[in-house]
């Protein structure tokens, strides 16, 4: 079992950053791959980034390539999501979710463990 929180949300200015955490506990968070995800009230989950258990393997959407970085410290049990230059458009509640191997990371119903959600509001 992991238990995932997240961090970091809030309001912001386009152009702004933000920088978002995921805190793990319970047993063996370095096994697992760490994805974020965001959604829109009324609308899907949308995938955003995701991070082998190593952090030797990344992988992002493209509206967020060049702007948004995912890395981890598993000494701390905790992933990251640096978000540079954001937009209207990014506004969302943002979830870190666990899986155990790095295949498929951008579908939502493959990941074991999700965090409660944290609200990124970005203002034109």
């Amino acid at each position: 079992q992991v238990q995932l929180v997240e961090s970091g949300g809030g309001l912001v200015q386009a152009g702004g950053s933000l920088k978002l955490s995921c805190t793990a506990s319970g047993r063996s968070f370095r096994r697992y791959t760490l994805g974020w995800f965001r959604q829109v009230t009324g609308k899907e989950r949308e995938f955003v980034a995701a991070i082998s258990w190593s952090g030797g393997s990344t992988y992002y959407a493209d509206s967020v390539k060049g702007r948004f970085t995912i890395s981890r410290d598993n000494a701390k049990n905790t992933g990251y999501l640096q978000m540079n230059n954001l937009k209207p458009e990014d506004t969302a509640d943002y979830y870190c979710a666990a899986r155990l191997d790095f295949v498929s990371v951008t579908t939502s119903r493959t990941y074991d463990y999700w965090g409660q959600g944290t609200r990124v509001t970005v203002s034109s």
